[in-house]
């Protein structure tokens, strides 16, 4: 491996949130172009494709480069890794004087590239156990889930036939004895192969494992394609802190999508055959987290994925000098899904690229995180199962202070405000981009961008197209879903609930006959696609940094990707009338083409 090393003064953080477009990083709309086109492949980088990868991998370099030194691990053609980047980043330590000398890796890069070429094999597509995240001295790492048996005799095999017969990836002089090598049964090999993938991890100090899989093992074809730490049969991994904390994979993420991009409601059908991994963390991990954990299969996606990062957040930043690794099956959808979050957050509470701005730090996520650790864009898009964009607009549900890493901040409750667009936001974007503003359940209930807090119970807000003074009881009732994946759910609400107001656009008033009432009702909806405005009110630092960046993406994923409208079903005299609306104040396209 060809050891680079870089470290640069750092700049000076953002400022405060104004009223003009957050700034955009040169080049994103570009990646965001390059990455909706095509998936990354390390062996492809070249010609004018190529050209392009070399300049997001460049700029990669250079942003990482303004706060750490770094040694890189050089996968040229994709020899240790086809879906990993050329050039992976081992953060060593940080650069800026102040942190220098606290926190400095004592890893041996030429160490840990040998590990990664032993260990390999050991993972999912190859997909090994990466360090990408640098904190408090502390690696966080990604990777796929243990591969199965069919998986590692096929690529022992592949590899010891086009070497000559000569295989490097795994043999080892001092430990393999002739009648190994000519035995290899199945439980020696993997005894092998997940020896060399438990030695890379304890070189990381990696000793706890997150492992996101809904299955104990993907099967495929009625065959076990994959397996993890958690059923390791001669329990390999058991000095490690296993916690198995199951999240609906990127299939589920086309329910969102057609749901208008609407998150709040949506819960995963826990029911579903394949599903057989309990949620299993250790006590010692949650008495802190004031969260019950028990309630977790009637968590709304917004709900799991809060507590979840919550989680996350509350190990690494635990007084254990350990290392976290979190995977998923491939490692490609729900693995970059929290990793960029951590990223992202502890970014905002100026824990990690401390010099960075948003557009910056945007950038690196999109483009390391996401491109070159091979996520399926294009796949993703065309099933509509949009996990990446679900990524960067859920960031408005961890602006508050109880997701910061800041030990010594002192921690308030922030009153809830209106996440939601407003007319005149919905107004500002070009019209391809205008999404629906509404996303209707059985009982025409519109719900806010609010989420619940971290109990089990449902607390949304909503207010229902009744007429004015209409009394019902506040009850929930299931609706239907397209798909077994889900089951949505919403609750009437009195129309007396107090909606935001907002300044020259008066207070929201109830009438189910009236134009305002129309008005009122889209003032209220969310349009996925829409820039926030700043606020008056005063921000805290971590709030502005997190929308700045949610902001920037929105901008440009406008521009370059923009999202597949769901089609319209209306139901009754009622929805076809707020249809036949939308589309008339061209808040919504005619046909679900690309808006």
């Amino acid at each position: 491996m060809a050891g680079a090393r870089a470290a640069a003064a750092a700049t000076a953080g953002p400022s405060a949130s104004s009223g003009n477009p957050p700034p955009q990083e040169p080049g994103l709309g570009e990646l965001l172009e390059e990455f909706s086109r095509t998936q990354y492949r390390a062996k492809d980088c070249s010609g004018t494709g190529g050209s392009k990868v070399e300049r997001i991998e460049k700029r990669c370099l250079e942003l990482f480069g303004r706060d750490y030194c770094y040694s890189v691990i050089q996968n040229v053609n994709g020899d240790i890794c086809g879906h990993y980047p050329q050039h992976i980043v081992f953060l060593e330590y940080e650069s800026s004087e102040k942190e220098k000398d606290t926190f400095q890796s004592t890893v041996q890069v030429s160490k840990l590239q040998d590990l990664v070429n032993r260990s390999k094999t050991a993972r999912c597509r190859g997909r090994f156990v990466c360090p990408v995240i640098l904190f408090k001295g502390k690696h966080i790492c990604r990777s796929a889930t243990l591969a199965g048996w069919g998986e590692l005799y096929g690529r022992t095999g592949y590899n010891y036939i086009f070497s000559g017969g000569a295989d490097d990836a795994w043999a080892d002089s001092e430990d393999i004895t002739e009648e190994d090598c000519a035995l290899r049964s199945d439980t020696h090999l993997f005894d092998k192969v997940r020896g060399y993938d438990i030695k890379l991890l304890r070189y990381l100090s990696v000793k706890y494992i997150c492992d996101l899989m809904v299955e104990n093992k993907k099967v495929k074809f009625g065959m076990n394609v994959t397996s993890s730490e958690k059923v390791d049969k001669a329990q390999r991994y058991a000095d490690f802190t296993l916690l198995s904390i199951p999240y609906p994979g990127c299939e589920f993420f086309k329910e969102y999508k057609d749901r208008d991009y609407m998150a709040e409601g949506l819960i995963f059908n826990w029911k579903q055959d394949y599903v057989d991994a309990p949620l299993s963390i250790p006590d010692f991990l949650t008495s802190s987290l004031n969260i019950d954990w028990s309630q977790y299969q009637s968590w709304d996606l917004v709900q799991q994925t809060q507590n979840y990062l919550k989680l996350l957040l509350s190990i690494i930043n635990s007084d254990d000098d350990s290392g976290l690794l979190v995977h998923c099956i491939s490692g490609w959808d729900r693995t970059p899904l929290f990793i960029s979050l951590l990223r992202l957050s502890l970014w905002a509470d100026g824990l990690i690229h401390t010099s960075l701005k948003p557009a910056e730090i945007l950038y690196l996520t999109v483009a390391y995180d996401w491109f070159l650790f091979g996520h399926m864009l294009v796949d993703r898009l065309s099933k509509g199962e949009e996990i990446f964009f679900f990524c960067f607009n859920f960031l408005k549900h961890i602006i508050s202070e109880e997701f910061s890493a800041l030990k010594t901040q002192r921690r308030k409750s922030l009153p809830a405000r209106d996440a939601g667009f407003t007319l005149e936001d919905i107004c500002m974007l070009r019209r391809k981009d205008r999404g629906s503003t509404t996303s209707l359940g059985s009982d025409f209930s519109l719900v806010m961008e609010s989420s619940p807090g971290a109990a089990g119970s449902f607390t949304y807000e909503a207010v229902e197209l009744l007429p004015a003074g209409a009394q019902t009881q506040a009850s929930w009732r299931k609706s239907h879903s397209s798909s077994p994946q889900s089951v949505l759910w919403n609750r009437p609400q009195l129309l007396e609930d107090r909606l935001p107001s907002h300044q020259g656009l008066g207070e929201a008033k109830s009438s189910s006959s009236s134009s305002s009432n129309h008005s009122d009702f889209f003032r209220m909806g969310s349009s996925p696609l829409e820039v926030p405005k700043p606020r008056l009110a005063a921000l805290s630092e971590r709030e502005t940094r997190l929308q700045e960046v949610r902001s920037a993406f929105l901008a440009t994923y406008s521009s370059t990707v923009g999202l597949r409208a769901a089609a319209p079903s209306p139901s009754g005299a009622i929805g076809g009338l707020l249809e036949q609306f939308v589309r008339g104040v061209g808040l919504r396209s005619t046909s679900s083409s690309t808006l």
